[in-house]
């Protein structure tokens, strides 16, 4: 038991105006729990109502000097109230921060897939700018305009078969050849 735990709550005020550790100690120990109590029933939640509790006691160890209080409790629990809020605005404006930052982090993952697929187009459709006229026409027609083979067969006047045929040698032909482009670009 301290020397200071018989005093009043005015006498320790009076005497933590005067640099006394031991008049701090003394209020720190009288309502530390107390002060635990309203940080932990504001925030639900232990680790942030002793933070709480510990920044409302450095404030008062800061303001020691300067300290006009009628009734320490009262001052107390509004100084803990007060850091209360401030971490509740801390923690909001942190969640805020992280959404934003995984908003920006999609739509950056957004514009980059487009650019990804636009190249890619831009890739698949001079590679097949390289093949023979039949190949180019059955496998643009097909792939990069999403007709059936059959009405693409039609139009070539040509088998249907062998409209397969020229799409199976073009695919065979890109993607050997996107193999060596995205080797060179990635």
């Amino acid at each position: 038991m301290s020397a200071y735990h018989s005093c009043t709550d005015q006498e320790l005020v009076a005497l933590l105006k005067q640099d006394s550790r031991a008049a701090f100690s003394e209020i720190y120990e009288r309502y530390w729990d107390k002060l635990y109590y309203i940080g932990h029933r504001m925030l639900k939640s232990q680790d942030a109502a002793e933070e709480v509790v510990q920044d409302t006691f450095v404030l008062l160890w800061k303001k020691r000097l300067s300290l006009e209080i009628s009734s320490l409790p009262v001052y107390l629990a509004a100084m803990t109230r007060y850091e209360v809020y401030r971490a509740l605005a801390k923690d909001k404006k942190q969640r805020e921060n992280e959404t934003a930052y995984q908003q920006q982090q999609s739509e950056f993952s957004s514009f980059d897939k487009d650019i990804e697929h636009k190249l890619l187009l831009e890739i698949i459709e001079q590679l097949s700018n390289q093949l023979p006229e039949k190949c180019r026409l059955v496998f643009q027609y097909v792939k990069l305009q999403d007709k059936p083979i059959h009405e693409v067969a039609r139009e070539l006047n040509i088998s249907q078969k062998t409209a397969e045929a020229h799409l199976t040698k073009a695919l065979k032909k890109i993607r050997g050849d996107m193999g060596n482009a995205m080797h060179l670009l990635f």
